[in-house]
């Protein structure tokens, strides 16, 4: 009898103990490696970042309000790829369309959902990270999103800003503060409005843990860029997503980060297009190779037993479906044309590189779902494209370097 209730009191204090543990959180290893643990299980995220925007509309088109509900269609392609999670840059304070869409994709295909922040960034006028009344504002909506969002079940995480970081320099989206413009030196200004920004992400992060501490919190960043000052002031954010677009590798990011940010890594948006500027056409199998490659060398890196890094967690692809608006996004005409005008430069997809002018990223071009003028049940016809396939296959039997494998 004696043997019998203490084994029922260990029971208990371990039905207590895991009870404790919030239902999706980071469990860290020996070596600075890194596991997503989902209600009790490791979770690698094969994500895509998800704005099904019809055609003929823009970024302000409220899909979640789409009376033919576009994620029903998309869910059931994404469920057959092996898609388990989606990422939203931003949503709806407070919006039961959008509590609807994450319940269905969650409860009818498995697939999740990662709810951003842009932090003002692009809201007008710009941001104003250095005054108090701004951060407060900014606080408020954060908290507010995560109030009303916190308790769906398929919530995975949050993500606090973009590539704001890229606003530190002065140039793009730029913002100061009488003490910074008393600074005659442009680097150390940049210091300073590093300082400034990283501090008030770490003071949301902060927040939204006494509310909810059931999802870890990540911070946006473009690149690598200014991590080094995070790392001085960022101590309660949980994990980094990073905005990458290096070609068809991360090169030394992983290693790197840990050197900069010890933190467990997200790629938060990274891809290819599937266009090619040089030669003026659709060019699927070039997107499918880089997009393979770069998703070998996220599973090269994950908490397992191969050589790499072991800090990344997966990925959410950029993107999801073609967005038809985005080449010019001030001529309303355009958004009912396929554009196929590169609107800029990089140099890692080499393939297209000789495009004139070297313009050879082509916005309207991204995703891995076509979509077609044609509609089905009032919805644009979803055409999957090569990289999807792919993708499906890698994710099923995820080949990687011999010399990775035990």
């Amino acid at each position: 009898t004696f043997f019998l209730l203490l084994l029922a009191i260990v029971f208990i204090i371990g039905i207590a103990e895991a009870a404790k543990k919030p239902k999706v959180y980071i469990k860290k290893l020996k070596n600075s490696r890194y596991q997503l643990i989902v209600d009790g299980k490791p979770f690698i995220i094969k994500g895509v970042c998800y704005s099904p925007i019809p055609i003929g509309q823009d970024y302000s088109y409220n899909f979640a309000a789409d009376p033919n509900q576009p994620w029903l269609v998309d869910g059931k392609l994404m469920q057959a790829a092996g898609i388990n999670a989606i990422r939203f840059y931003k949503c709806e304070k407070n919006c039961s369309n959008t509590k609807k869409l994450i319940n269905d994709l969650y409860k009818l295909y498995g697939i999740r959902t990662i709810i951003g922040h842009w932090l003002g960034f692009w809201d007008y006028p710009g941001p104003f990270y250095a005054d108090k009344d701004f951060q407060e504002k900014i606080k408020r909506e954060v908290l507010e999103t995560v109030n009303f969002y916190k308790d769906e079940p398929g919530i995975l995480f949050w993500v606090l800003g973009n590539e704001n970081n890229y606003s530190f320099a002065g140039t793009v989206q730029p913002w100061s503060s009488q003490e910074i413009d008393k600074e005659p030196d442009a680097q150390k200004q940049s210091i300073m409005r590093a300082k400034i920004y990283y501090s008030f992400v770490n003071e949301l992060a902060k927040e939204i843990k006494k509310i909810d501490p059931n999802h870890p919190v990540a911070m946006g960043n473009g690149e690598l860029r200014w991590l080094d000052i995070a790392n001085e002031v960022c101590p309660d954010i949980d994990l980094v997503g990073c905005i990458i677009y290096r070609g068809k590798t991360f090169g030394n990011l992983f290693n790197s980060l840990k050197a900069t940010f010890n933190r467990p890594l997200v790629l938060i948006e990274f891809g290819a297009d599937a266009y090619d500027a040089d030669k003026n056409k659709e060019d699927q199998n070039m997107q499918a190779f880089f997009l393979e490659s770069q998703w070998r060398q996220i599973y090269e890196n994950l908490a397992n037993e191969r050589q790499g890094a072991g800090n990344c967690l997966g990925g959410t692809i950029f993107e999801w479906a073609d967005e038809w608006w985005k080449h010019n996004e001030c001529d309303q005409a355009s958004w009912s044309v396929h554009d196929t005008s590169a609107g800029w430069s990089n140099g890692s997809y080499y393939f297209d590189i000789k495009a004139p002018e070297n313009k050879n990223m082509n916005e309207e071009w991204f995703g891995i779902v076509a979509i077609s003028p044609e509609l089905e049940n009032g919805k644009n016809i979803r055409i999957p494209r090569k990289a999807y396939y792919v993708l499906r296959e890698f994710w099923k039997n995820p080949v990687l370097k011999k010399k990775d494998k035990k």
